[in-house]
């Protein structure tokens, strides 16, 4: 996971970033992914480190001091290869993921090629779930454990 202290927004402009990203088809899954996350969530997107586009936040603060802010949904495009984040973790969604289409999974993170290789409503509703609940999770302030690697 990365470090979240240094996971923060910052002012890079979204629409510049997916421009220099130079491949056509990056730039064409990115656009609908970007028009999804904002659908679901109501927030515009905002650079994250040097190349995550993230929706809206939540607070976390751990007992161990560590706090922060972190992206509820959000991914991260490069050429041939997607990553989009699920906070809550992937274990959630095994019931969904075996109808996606062709991907590969770690503990939080879903990594396409392309959206052609996969099922798109469904990928919608697993974004549209995890936002759900991490909003739900942190509506009664700071999120206190890491979602991904505790929820079943």
């Amino acid at each position: 996971m990365p470090d979240k202290t240094k996971a923060r927004p910052n002012d890079t402009s979204v629409k510049d970033y997916i421009a220099s990203l130079g491949d056509e088809q990056t730039i064409k899954d990115s656009q609908v992914l970007l028009e999804m996350m904002q659908r679901i969530s109501g927030h515009k997107p905002k650079m994250w480190n040097a190349g995550t586009i993230g929706f809206d936040t939540y607070h976390y603060k751990y007992d161990s001091g560590r706090e922060g802010d972190g992206h509820v949904i959000g991914f991260y495009p490069r050429k041939g290869k997607i990553t989009v984040y699920l906070m809550d973790g992937t274990t959630r969604y095994a019931g969904l993921l075996p109808k996606l289409g062709k991907h590969t999974i770690t503990g939080y993170c879903i990594y396409i090629k392309r959206l052609s290789d996969i099922e798109l409503p469904i990928l919608e509703q697993i974004v549209k779930k995890s936002y759900e609940y991490i909003k739900s999770e942190s509506r009664n302030g700071p999120i206190d454990r890491i979602l991904w690697q505790t929820e079943k």
